[in-house]
């Protein structure tokens, strides 16, 4: 699996719901109503990761939640990620 561009991950951007490129990865925060509603966003988002074999950083600020994802063993942003943003920003439209 290659690592992306910067132009490629350009490309992608508009596709992608509140998702930038920053410190090397693709980030998103996300502000919940209250503390649980992100706890369960989190929750939800643990499965689907697992179900895909890809683990974003995750970090939980009260009711922020921001994360980040970028393919570790390949040393930058992958298709990979860019598809995980993409399931992420649809499991929290549901």
């Amino acid at each position: 699996m290659a690592v992306l561009s910067n132009d490629q991950v350009d490309a992608a951007l508009p596709g992608l719901d509140g998702w930038q490129r920053s410190e090397g990865a693709l980030r998103r925060s996300v502000d919940f109503p209250a503390f649980l509603d992100g706890i369960g966003a989190v929750s939800r988002i643990a499965e689907l990761a697992e179900a895909k074999d890809h683990h974003p950083d995750i970090d939980i600020r009260w009711r922020t939640v921001t994360f980040a994802l970028v393919t570790h063993s390949e040393g930058g942003i992958t298709d990979k990620d860019v598809e995980m943003a993409k399931a992420i920003d649809q499991l929290l439209a549901d």
